[in-house]
């Protein structure tokens, strides 16, 4: 009667496994770490690879040699002469009547390069002067003034300058309208005033005809003036501008008359009674 005897499994590739170090078992996977390093070897190698064989070394041309060389022919050359189409129809510097003619003489240039030292001319140190002063002698020389400075030009003022204080009334015509003829006359009286009268300026407008159509006073252009103005004297001046007429124009004419005020003193008042 035989008798099975269940014997262990002799320590095979299995056991071989189990004692190597660092080997997983089988059929487990391998840790992330072990990966890694696998993955950086790899990349180390493939670095190594590159820099060992990718070096780029500089190309050394060959030496050329037995190359073909490319010369110019020149004037020597009697191939190149015989293809000259005048060689035989023309004289030539090489054909036979050329070479027993007689040449004529290679005649040279004459040198103009002075090489020779200079010479000074010999002159006394008492005839430095003689043609100068012989110069003087014979020739007059007229004095030149010179006239640094423009002359003066004296000129006259534009309008006559009339004095401080004057002895009559006024009137003047300014600006587009002097040209212009009056025909009114003007008869200016003076104002018996205790004080200057600043003058009446009236700008007026005249038409074609003459007439004035518009008359404004115009107010005084400092504060003195306008301190010294007199209502009588800018209305009597204002009443002749408006009955005034003028010589006729093509246009209308804008204009200004200025009336200068004479003043007199005013007429002396009675006393009063001296009491008893």
């Amino acid at each position: 009667m035989n008798h099975w005897r269940a014997e262990s499994p002799a320590p095979g590739l299995d056991g071989l496994n189990q004692a190597l170090p660092g080997r997983a078992p089988t059929g487990e996977s391998w840790p992330l770490r072990r990966w890694l390093i696998l993955i950086g070897l790899v990349f180390a190698v493939h670095v190594g690879l590159l820099y060992i064989f990718g070096a780029r070394k500089p190309v050394v041309p060959r030496a050329v040699a037995n190359a073909p060389v490319l010369k110019l022919a020149d004037n020597s050359d009697e191939l190149l002469a015989l293809s000259d189409p005048t060689l035989f129809a023309l004289p030539h510097s090489r054909d036979f009547v050329t070479a027993i003619w007689p040449q004529a003489p290679i005649t040279k240039r004459p040198s103009f390069r002075w090489t020779a030292a200079p010479r000074w001319l010999p002159v006394s140190a008492g005839e430095l002067m003689t043609v100068f002063n012989r110069f003087m002698r014979t020739n007059l020389v007229v004095g030149l003034s010179l006239q640094l400075k423009p002359p003066v030009r004296l000129s006259t003022p534009s309008q006559s300058i009339e004095p401080a204080l004057a002895r009559a009334s006024t009137m003047r015509v300014e600006g587009d309208l002097a040209p212009r003829r009056l025909l009114t006359p003007m008869n200016l009286p003076s104002w018996p005033y205790a004080n200057l009268i600043a003058p009446s300026k009236i700008q007026l407008l005249v038409n074609e005809a003459g007439n004035v159509i518009s008359a404004v006073i115009l107010p005084s252009d400092n504060t003195l003036q306008a301190l010294n103005r007199y209502d009588a004297a800018d209305q009597r001046a204002l009443e002749l501008v408006r009955a005034a007429r003028f010589a006729p124009a093509p246009s209308l004419t804008l204009g200004r008359m200025i009336f200068t005020w004479h003043t007199v003193p005013l007429p002396a008042t009675n006393a009063p009674a001296v009491p008893p």
